[in-house]
């Protein structure tokens, strides 16, 4: 009417149907919108909407409508946008384009997290949308996405981000730590596949870095020899070949179909003589293989590695100082419980970042076997221990000097280079990058502050010529006490992540550190009972497994406390396991002094001859003790 192309009186053609008809109102509504004036594209995706919610299938709407079935999926498909933005699109905010762009990811807070980000940007283009929307995504074209197999992601509970409007490359993997994890579990498979022949170790690894066989021995091995068969079929392979060689030797240009025959032949000629190598088995029992993924998706394997320490040693070297042998045995590195990990039985390790993953390596909790400290546990643990090295290195002088020149004779009289003193003589300061939260408020921390804050306030520390003549005239005690506070800072007893490409720290560097930190604890005589450190639910036993702090109790109380535990639930063991410790004295190993523990080995050794001593009242946990008659308590601990 407002283009005077109808007068307000004109009367409008109606359809009128009983409610009860097949065809609904939908369909004419829409096919009368579209054959006059073109509908709004969105109220022609709702009205698709509207039909597939009662009930007809793409196929159906498709029909009625002379378009493809393609195309009702992409309008559906735009219709399941966030409803904010189809009104912003009905309202021309956004051009079609940009509309479709954002069909890649279903959510719709991702989609107006996007819409937000670009509505006021210079670049709002279909392509950066798609980018925005798909950056958390991976690849279906990506190797690792190659690899699992789109059906296998699918199937474990994977969502595959498409995109209808354009080519898309297979789609996108929206759960990448999914991906991630079937990638290791096939990665896995192909090791456990590998073990059978015998290898020592085996490294997995998405991607290994460039290097990564530096400083490893590289084994020779034979090509298998072919079988009668494939002997034959190599001959008649590589004859056909000569012959359509010589053949058109003299022609300018092949004919297509010799020359793809030509391709044929020689791919099955290569797949023949790629031959797989045969080792030494002596060899294979002390080397290892790492698989990876190739660049085109597929397991890769790389066999026949020997590290340095798998090396054959000469028989005078076979025997260490405690005894173990060279061959990789486990050894208590100086009573401080850090141990490397190492093969027995002779089975494959299978390693993942250098850390064993071999099903059959691992304790069950529930077998009442000790594991190994949590490494996170292991760290926080000799972080506290630096921390009172710290403190004790700074209030002995002596001692400090002592490592100071223990450090530099080491680095002037040695060529080796190799990493492990546990003093940073630069001085570098060491951070704990692992720690418990108490740590900061511990004892040990607040002497170290005290004494930091009192040389701070009293030296010139703004001009360097002043600071030379303060430095000068201190006495040598003063001096000494100087020294050994600034040397106390480099002092590094952290057990730390082996790299197993040889950066940071090696595992010989590590067993080092930790020997040479027994010896400086030694010196200074530490005591971490005196330093603050005691076994706490949130510190220690809330983070073992059970079995652990059974035996802690065990240690400090005796059998029959820790049997009056061992059938409470985890929460509660470590509670009480707290009172019962506290003021006890008992340390983890990682804590303990190896000089003490040999001392409490020879006492132990020689009490053993003597008559029995009487055990202590049993300490009854606290639920057992609470609204107790004392005789009654009495009595209950003599049972």
């Amino acid at each position: 009417m407002k283009q005077k192309r109808l007068a307000k009186t004109a009367p409008v053609p109606c359809i009128v149907r009983d409610a009860a008809s097949e065809i609904l109102a939908e369909d004419d509504s829409l096919a009368e919108n579209m054959q006059r004036i073109a509908l709004h594209p969105l109220d022609q995706f709702r009205a698709f909407l509207a039909l597939r919610e009662k009930g007809q299938g793409d196929e159906a709407i498709a029909a009625a409508f002379f378009v493809t079935p393609q195309i009702v999926k992409q309008r559906l498909k735009l219709a399941s946008v966030a409803p904010a933005l189809l009104e912003v699109y009905a309202d021309d905010g956004m051009t079609l384009e940009q509309l479709m762009a954002f069909t890649v990811n279903p959510g719709h807070a991702r989609q107006l997290q996007v819409w937000d980000a670009v509505k006021n940007s210079w670049n709002k283009e279909p392509y950066a949308i798609r980018r925005m929307l798909t950056e958390t995504s991976v690849r279906a074209s990506d190797r690792r996405a190659v690899f699992v197999g789109i059906d296998a992601y699918e199937a474990a509970g994977g969502v595959v981000l498409r995109d209808l409007f354009q080519g898309d490359d297979g789609g996108w993997f929206e759960d990448p730590a999914l991906l991630d994890r079937l990638v290791t579990e096939k990665l896995q498979a192909g090791a456990e596949a590998l073990a059978s022949e015998g290898w020592k170790w085996i490294e997995l690894a998405t991607d290994l870095p460039y290097g990564y066989s530096h400083g490893l021995r590289r084994l020779a091995g034979d090509p298998a020899p072919m079988s009668d068969q494939e002997s034959a079929s190599h001959a008649e392979l590589l004859a056909e070949y000569r012959a359509l060689e010589e053949e058109y030797s003299g022609q300018d240009e092949c004919p297509e179909e010799v020359d793809a025959r030509l391709g044929q032949l020689e791919m099955a000629i290569e797949a023949l003589e790629q031959r797989p190598l045969i080792f030494d088995p002596a060899e294979v029992a002390r080397a290892g293989v790492f698989v990876t993924l190739d660049r085109d998706g597929s397991l890769a394997v790389d066999r026949g590695y020997v590290r340095p320490e798998d090396e054959p040693r000469e028989e005078t070297a076979v025997q260490d100082v405690d005894g173990a042998d060279a061959m990789g045995q486990e050894r208590d590195v100086g009573g401080s419980g850090w141990q490397a990990f190492v093969s027995s039985g002779g089975r494959t390790v299978i390693n993942s970042c250098g850390q064993p993953i071999s099903a059959d390596l691992a304790e069950d909790e529930e077998d009442g076997g000790l594991k190994p400290l949590p490494e996170r546990l292991v760290m926080e643990l000799t972080a506290h221990r630096t921390l009172a090295l710290r403190e004790a290195i700074g209030r002995s002088p002596d001692v400090a000097l002592t490592l100071l020149l223990l450090k530099l004779v080491t680095d002037t009289f040695r060529t080796s280079s190799a990493s492990g003193n546990c003093l940073e003589a630069s001085v570098r300061h060491v951070y704990m990058t692992a720690q418990a939260a108490d740590l900061k408020d511990s004892v040990v921390a607040k002497l170290v502050d005290e004494r930091h804050a009192a040389w701070e306030a009293d030296l010139p520390l703004g001009d360097d010529t002043a600071l030379w003549d303060y430095l000068t005239v201190l006495d040598q005690g003063s001096r000494l006490a100087l020294l050994a506070h600034c040397l106390s800072f480099g002092v590094n007893a952290l057990h730390e992540k082996v790299n197993p490409y040889g950066a940071v720290i090696s595992a010989g560097g590590l067993t080092r550190r930790m020997a040479h930190a027994d010896l400086v604890a030694h010196a200074v005589d530490l005591d971490m009972v005196e330093a603050g450190w005691e076994p706490t639910v949130n510190g220690y036993l809330n983070r073992v497994p059970k079995a652990r702090i059974l035996e802690a109790v065990r240690d400090a109380k005796g059998e029959g406390t820790a049997q009056l535990l061992d059938h409470l639930k985890k929460g509660e063991m470590a509670t009480e396991a707290e009172r019962l410790l506290k003021g006890s004295g008992w340390l983890p190993e990682v804590l303990r002094r190896a000089d003490l523990v040999a001392l409490d080995g020879e006492e132990i050794a020689e009490g053993q001859g003597e008559d029995a001593v009487q055990p202590e009242e049993v300490d009854l946990p606290a639920f057992l003790t609470v609204d107790l008659p004392g005789s009654v308590a009495s009595m209950m601990a003599a049972e």
